[in-house]
Parts: structure tokens; sequence; C-alpha cells
């Protein structure tokens, strides 16, 4: 299969088939290219009903010729009262980023969340995060906002209006306590959309049994929680 670069007569004719009202799918086929590639073209030239060929591929010719900003890599600290290897610690951060982003988390998110779990206090400022991080202060803002709004981190007010943020100590609790409350939504919904569709219909006795199932898994996993804080925290 050829690359993804487009060439103006494979938009002339993504243009014309659209106009033919051929679907994503059936384009891709016959250009012999990824739907995503297809889908990609003319979502970012104005979609499938103002599609249109020469301009989409100007506008392709320009989007390449602008630099590309390449964000820079985090910064390992620079000595350890505990003696550990700054590279060590700062590469098993990555690792640990990259996972809790593998778990649905935003990379900014996941990043912030790892830098303070690395740091022996577990809690730094805005500015040391966007020192440690090598990123703008409103990236760490909006990352911090949705962390604090997960009851992930906390966020404490110091002189001089300055911000810190403080991991949860018990993080792992309330990550996954979010998850529970996500499925106890869900399965309400699904009773709900039982009631609504018939619960005596397929699609009703299909979604009230998803409910049940969540339900059951929701409140078992809950009560597993609990008593494991209880154990690990003292609490």
């Amino acid at each position: 299969m050829p690359g993804d670069r487009l060439t103006r007569e494979d938009r002339r004719r993504i243009a014309a088939w659209l106009g033919d009202g051929l679907t994503f799918s059936e384009i891709a086929r016959r250009l012999n290219r990824s739907k995503s590639t297809v889908t990609r073209e003319v979502a970012r030239n104005g979609g499938p009903d103002n599609y249109r060929a020469d301009y989409a591929h100007h506008l392709t010719r320009l989007r390449a010729r602008r630099p590309k900003p390449r964000p820079l890599p985090a910064v390992p600290i620079a000595s350890d009262a505990y003696g550990r290897d700054p590279k060590t610690v700062y590469a098993f951060q990555e690792r640990l980023a990259e996972v809790v982003i593998a778990t649905g988390s935003p990379r900014m998110v996941a990043r912030v969340l790892s830098c303070l779990c690395t740091t022996d206090a577990g809690s730094l400022t805005s500015a040391e995060l966007v020192r440690r991080l090598q990123v703008s202060p409103a990236a760490v803002s909006t990352a911090v906002r949705w962390a604090e709004n997960q009851g992930l981190i906390v966020r404490e007010h110091e002189a001089r209006g300055r911000q810190r943020y403080t991991v949860d100590r018990n993080i792992g609790h309330r990550s996954i306590l979010v998850s529970v409350r996500s499925n106890e939504l869900l399965a309400e919904l699904s009773r709900e959309g039982a009631a609504i569709l018939g619960p005596d219909t397929p699609a009703g006795i299909r979604l009230d049994k998803l409910g049940t199932f969540l339900a059951l898994i929701s409140r078992d996993l809950e009560e597993s929680l609990e008593r494991r804080v209880r154990e690990v925290f003292g609490d």
C-alpha cells in the first residue's frame, strides 16, 4: 500500500467520489489507501460537503512549509538527597507516565502525576512543574485542573499567589473509584434504557442484564477498595 501522502490527482478523485456519494471506506479502497487517511484529509479540508481538491492540495502544501515545534524533553533533577541516580529516576518517571497514559489519562496529566509521584515531598509548585516538564504554564494549569477535579491531587495556596500541588496519598484508590462511579452511572443508564425499549424485548433484556452486571461489579469493587485502603493506609 502506498504512503499516506496524497497527490493532487488523488484529491480530485476524492472530490469526485464524494460528489457521487461514495463512503470513505469505498474511496479508500479505490485509492488503495487507509480509511483514516481519507477521513483525515476530508475532515481537515472542509468536510464532505465543502471539500475542494485544489484548495485542499494548496492548504496541505502550506502546512508542510510551517516549522513544526518540537516539545522539549523533561529535565531530570540535578541531584538527589538520597544518592539516587537522577537519570535512572527520570527514566522511571517517563515509563510511569506512559503506563498512566495507556490507562486513558491525558498525556500531560500523566506526566504531571508521574512527576509528583517521584518526588519525596509528593508536591511541586506550578513553576517547578513547568521547569521539570519543560512545558508552558498553560499546559500545566490545564493538567492540574483535570487531576484536581478527579481528586488525584490537592491544590495549596502559598504566599504571593503561588500554587502548590500535592499528589493525593490515596491516588490509586481514588483513580479506581472514578471508574466505579462511571460504571454505576452506566448501570443506571442501562436500566433506564431497558425500561424505554421494553423489558421483554431483546434490546431491553440485553440492557437490563448489562445494568445488573455493572451494578454488581461496582458494588463488589467498592467494598474491596474500602477494605484494602484500611489495610494499607490504616484509614
